[in-house]
């Protein structure tokens, strides 16, 4: 990890920037196999599957067979600790609840706001280096409290053409109604485009890759909406005097072990806790069966010692994390001034690890510095806000004369019209 010592101001840019691949290359492979999926569909796909996850598929449906099987090879306790999972994301979705409420802005006219599911969500469900059946939990909980009719996911095979059973079984208590075995580009092509056995959907969900980040962008520009753009995954930790630098070192780590491109961020106002978690992150990563991927993940890490508090915050807000867990001793105050971030953990026994499983908020949240202007996945992202208005005779004659003035200003005469005809109608 790098350490930066009471960093200037003209420094932030470089603590602040994120691990990046060459986009021009990236964005030109992404295209060139979303093109193939787009004019081969199923054919391409396996093609890709075969290439990229080195599994040879007949079929890229999920069988009814296999989701049976799946249910006999997890275990009683892992049921029982995903059914938990699921009954804290599902109360904590379910009370996002929109209530529409009818206001008369004017006398004789009235407007409200109806929410309406998206019919047809598709879901994607990392595999690579770990199989994430939790973000199956996280988004297709949602979407089934929010009323979509057809819930379509897809996640990578591993060799033997097999899904995760941990990620079927997350599926059918989480009530999925399609799976498929597709990842990476390809999956996020067949679900935008649709293929002889994968529905087209009208928004796409789930983390991934930079290229399935750049996949999901280059789709949303003509073909579907996605969530957000969410890449590698990253934690900002903020650390006082008070923090326990085991835990600390925990929650880095933690993040560290997702991806060789994750990214790990450190801030304290303390010279001491910056060596004590300096220290226990070399002594746990030794004992990390994915220390491997860890270590690279923490070459793009950084730790930064600051003079203040305040400078602590700032700079926090100007990384925008992923995930910010603040462990300092008035974590209430500065849970206050957070500005930027996807969730925010507070305490020394919040751990990111609850809310990436069981605490009940969602763990698909904006990354790579786009937590500025993107909030985390809620019952919101899964539905519509339809606006409605009704106007009476009473409401012509409140608003129509405004109404035909605007018009009339930015010369639109038809507009004007619709209106001029009302106000008339009434006159006679």
């Amino acid at each position: 990890m790098i350490i930066y010592r009471n960093p200037k101001r003209t420094q932030w840019g470089e603590i602040t920037s994120r691990p990046r691949l060459d986009l021009a290359q990236l964005n030109e492979t992404v295209s060139t196999v979303l093109n193939d999926v787009r004019q081969r569909g199923d054919e391409a796909v396996k093609e890709y599957e075969l290439k990229f996850d080195k599994a040879a598929l007949t079929s890229l449906a999920v069988s009814e067979q296999e989701m049976q099987e799946a249910e006999q090879l997890v275990s009683a306790e892992l049921k029982a600790a995903i059914e938990l999972a699921h009954e804290n994301i599902y109360k904590f979705h379910a009370a996002q609840k929109f209530e529409g409420q009818k206001v008369e802005t004017q006398s004789g006219v009235s407007c409200w706001q109806k929410s309406v599911a998206i019919e047809r969500v598709g879901l994607y469900i990392p595999g690579g280096t770990a199989p994430l059946f939790s973000t199956v939990l996280m988004l297709a909980t949602p979407a089934k409290i929010a009323g979509c009719g057809e819930i379509v996911l897809c996640t990578p095979p591993n060799l033997e053409g097999k899904v995760n059973p941990a990620i079927l079984m997350a599926a059918r208590i989480a009530g999925v109604s399609k799976i498929f075995k597709a990842g990476g580009v390809q999956a996020i092509g067949a679900m935008a485009y649709g293929t002889e056995s994968v529905p087209k959907v009208f928004k796409i969900f789930g983390p991934g890759n930079q290229y399935v980040m750049a996949a999901k962008q280059q789709v949303s520009l003509d073909e579907v909406a996605i969530d957000m753009p969410a890449g590698p995954s990253e934690v900002c930790v903020l650390a006082d005097d008070s923090a326990n630098a085991e835990f600390v070192a925990a929650d880095l780590l933690s993040q560290a072990e997702h991806g060789i491109d994750s990214q790990v961020l450190f801030i304290t106002t303390s010279e001491q806790k910056l060596q004590e978690v300096q220290q226990e992150v070399e002594r746990q990563l030794a004992l990390l069966p994915r220390q491997e991927i860890a270590k690279k993940a923490l070459d793009n890490s950084r730790l930064v010692l600051v003079n203040s508090v305040d400078e602590m915050m700032a700079l926090s807000n100007a990384y925008a994390p992923e995930h910010l867990i603040i462990q300092t001793a008035d974590y209430e105050q500065l849970a206050e001034r957070v500005v930027n971030a996807g969730s925010v953990f507070l305490g020394q026994y919040a751990c990111e690890s609850a809310g990436d499983y069981a605490s009940g908020t969602n763990h698909t949240l904006p990354t790579h510095g786009y937590a500025t202007a993107y909030n985390g996945v809620n019952l919101d992202s899964y539905c519509r806000k339809i606006t409605f208005q009704h106007l009476t005779e009473d409401g012509i004659r409140h608003i129509g004369r405004a109404v035909e003035l605007m018009a009339e200003a930015e010369q639109l005469d038809a507009h004007k019209n619709a209106m001029t005809v009302r106000i008339n109608s009434l006159k006679k």
